[in-house]
């Protein structure tokens, strides 16, 4: 940083009493009230940090593979109008109208029963739903709400937490001594749904943590931003909505998607976690779901697709099945209106449908810490109700929106 002629506090800004003056007591100027230089943010002394013990480790332990347990989602006896969770809140917004929603007032930690079946409603409509500073939902609280919701995953390859008794959590890391690894993966690579997830520890190496190769991959998932950039600089993370990709599709690709199944695979985790000398805790597997398949509490259909996962599409042709494959990424990563961007604080937490989105880190934040927990509860197997809506179809129903144009033939000019 170029030197200033001011002294900057943590925070950027000088100390101001009442009347605009300084702590000396001579007028400031604008200039003088605010330390800011373009591109950069106050990196955060590391010592004597807080969660040590929530420091990332990889435990030489092994499990056996995960069989079918019974679910039922909590969504299902959540109110039509979320009554009881909006009870508390001081303000709610939704940042565009496909996916993620703001909740100002309701504390996590404190939920009651009827509480958390509304939020789970919530989230399975919305996708991903964010509350800011939940100071009191510590690791122990984060559990218990997402055991809530349904049995707790534990994945095979990615970070836990050091402090033992915590395998269920997923740990994201990365500070300054991280190697930066951007150069490795391709942009839509790195998009995910959890248990087949992107880069963690290292953000990278260590942790794509979203797992759509399980039998019964995650629905509720929370995580906590424990320590991160200050606000600008960087580390945000975006959410796509499976729901819009589905409607972004004419209904002839709706229709041949929705008789084709996918190979999501953990292989390649695996390799990355023996090539850098950590244990795999649970055997690789490679699972076959419908590429196409209905929520339970919504009924909507929605592409159920994991770009750093998906290997194969059964029975078509290679050329075939790497074109889908091609297309699908295309519209993830490139649909701005089915994207939600979120901007961290510390102890802000994003609560997502992992079976409705996927999401992606983003980089650039270094030197800066950025350490989050997640949990995550598994949910049903895939399945496809071929009488199921799409969320465009359902919601413009009731509300007389206009019919979508998927007519790309039209001559039209670029309207921004």
């Amino acid at each position: 940083m170029a030197p200033s002629v001011l002294e900057p506090l943590a925070n950027g800004v000088k100390e101001v009493n009442a009347n605009g003056l300084s702590s000396w007591g001579k007028p400031l100027t604008i200039s003088q009230k605010v330390n800011y230089e373009p591109g950069r943010t106050t990196v955060e002394d590391g010592a004597d940090y807080e969660h040590e013990d929530l420091r990332p480790s990889f435990p030489d332990i092994h499990w056996g593979p995960l069989t079918e347990v019974p679910y039922h989602d909590k969504g299902l006896d959540g109110h039509p109008q979320f009554r009881n969770l909006l009870d508390s809140a001081t303000d709610v917004f939704d940042y565009n109208p496909k996916i993620g929603t703001e909740i100002h007032g309701v504390n996590l930690a404190k939920l009651t029963d009827a509480q958390k079946d509304d939020l789970a409603r919530l989230i399975a409509i919305r996708g991903v739903v964010f509350f800011r500073d939940q100071i009191d939902l510590d690791i122990n609280a984060q559990r218990e709400l997402g055991k809530y919701f349904g049995v707790l995953h534990k994945h095979g390859t990615t970070a836990v937490p050091r402090r033992p008794g915590l395998e269920d959590v997923h740990v994201v890391f990365t500070d300054g001594n991280s190697r930066d690894q951007r150069a490795c993966f391709s942009p839509t690579f790195l998009w995910h749904s959890d248990v087949c997830a992107p880069i963690s520890v290292d953000e990278q190496t260590a942790n794509r943590e979203q797992v759509t190769y399980e039998l019964q991959p995650p629905s509720y998932t929370s995580l906590k931003l424990l320590s991160g950039p200050p606000r600008g600089g960087g580390g945000d993370t975006v959410w796509t909505s499976q729901y819009a990709v589905y409607d972004s599709l004419s209904s002839h690709m709706q229709k041949y998607l929705e008789g084709l199944t996918a190979l999501h695979s953990s292989e390649l985790q695996a390799q990355g976690s023996r090539a850098s000398g950590r244990t795999v805790r649970r055997d690789p597997v490679i699972t076959q779901h419908p590429i196409i398949r209905t929520n339970p509490v919504t009924g909507w259909k929605s592409v159920f697709f994991n770009p750093g996962f998906v290997t194969d599409i059964v029975g078509v042709p290679k050329v075939e099945s790497t074109a889908i494959i091609n297309y699908l990424n295309e519209i993830i990563s490139t649909t701005q209106e089915i994207h939600v961007r979120f901007q961290w604080q510390k102890n802000d937490v994003a609560f997502w449908d992992n079976r409705v989105c996927n999401h992606s880190a983003s980089y650039g934040f270094a030197p800066h810490r950025r350490h989050a927990v997640r949990i995550a509860a598994q949910a049903e197997r895939p399945y496809l109700d071929p009488a199921g809506k799409s969320q465009e179809e359902e919601l413009h129903a009731r509300y007389g929106l206009p019919k979508v144009n998927k007519d790309g033939s039209a001559q039209s000019n670029y309207n921004d």
